[in-house]
């Protein structure tokens, strides 16, 4: 298969997945979690679980004015309580009244953050993703600098950066999907799985265009042949590396635990997006700018 002769259906495929993800986005938007926004979050275990009505009741008599309360049974012993900003002592009071109505009632985690933080590591998130991409975009035109044919250095920098955005937009999307039918919160966990994708989908497209830009030294033809073979050369190391890690991140999701389960999600979405990108979205990229900028 001519990885580049196809590229009008990648194109079709990619801009399908960026279209619906930068749709889901604006319509529903993320569903964001307490890092962000603040609040507590109390998850307890029971032997026999509660209803929320009943658990509920014992929320409501406990002498506590906790305002409104997120409920959510997950899996099947836990119970997840979202709720405002608590103290400690307000914390070991609701704690004490849940475990004197339920005596097998065990507290798994308790996260407080204060609206102020939440609004900070917001900020800080969006910062970062910034600075990460403009530092990629600056590396890939030094990396390849000395490379001005047929295509300048820095259209393989922006070539790059859009992969990477193609790359998070599309997991971004989905979290924006399950955030609006599932209720999936995103919070720091999240920004640092986007990150990951980013760093790994970088990698991923620059060992393909290094091939490119070795081959252009070594191998005599046309700009679209030379990076077809490239392609065809880099094809099953970015391939079994990715299938490698994805093996180890489905191990993770299923077997690690409910608080891993979202951040492992966000990193297969990521991977496998960005293994199909870095073969089929980058070099064709490459390929139709050249024609592109050969038109009169």
């Amino acid at each position: 298969m001519n990885v580049i002769t196809l590229r009008p259906v990648w194109y079709i495929l990619s801009g399908t997945m960026i279209g619906l993800s930068i749709l889901f986005l604006a319509i529903w938007g993320l569903k964001q979690g307490i890092d962000f926004t603040g609040g507590s979050l109390l998850a307890v275990k029971y032997n026999t679980r509660p209803t929320p009505t009943e658990v509920q009741q014992v929320f409501d008599t406990a002498h506590v004015n906790l305002g409104s309360i997120v409920i959510q049974p997950v899996g099947e012993q836990e119970m997840q309580f979202r709720l405002r900003h608590m103290t400690e002592e307000e914390h070991q009071t609701l704690i004490q009244a849940l475990k004197k109505k339920y005596a097998d009632a065990v507290e798994l985690r308790f996260d407080a953050i204060g609206p102020v933080i939440g609004e900070e590591l917001r900020q800080k998130a969006i910062r970062g993703l910034v600075i990460v991409l403009v530092a990629i975009a600056l590396y890939v035109a030094y990396v390849f600098r000395k490379v001005s044919v047929p295509v300048k250095s820095w259209k393989y920098g922006l070539v790059t950066i859009f992969t990477a955005f193609h790359d998070v937009i599309v997991p971004i999307g989905v979290f924006a999907f399950l955030g609006h039918f599932y209720g999936i919160e995103i919070g720091t966990p999240f920004v640092a799985a986007i990150l990951t994708i980013l760093g790994y989908s970088i990698t991923d497209t620059i060992v393909v265009m290094d091939r490119i830009r070795e081959n252009l030294q070594k191998l005599s033809g046309s700009f679209e042949d030379i990076v077809a073979a490239s392609v065809r050369q880099t094809f099953f190391r970015s391939f079994s590396t990715s299938i490698t890690t994805l093996l180890v991140l489905f191990a993770i999701h299923f077997f690690g635990g409910e608080s891993l389960r979202d951040f492992t999600l966000t990193l297969i979405i990521g991977i496998a997006t960005g293994t199909y990108s870095s073969i089929f979205i980058a070099s064709p990229l490459l390929v139709s700018w050249d024609r592109w900028s050969r038109k009169p």
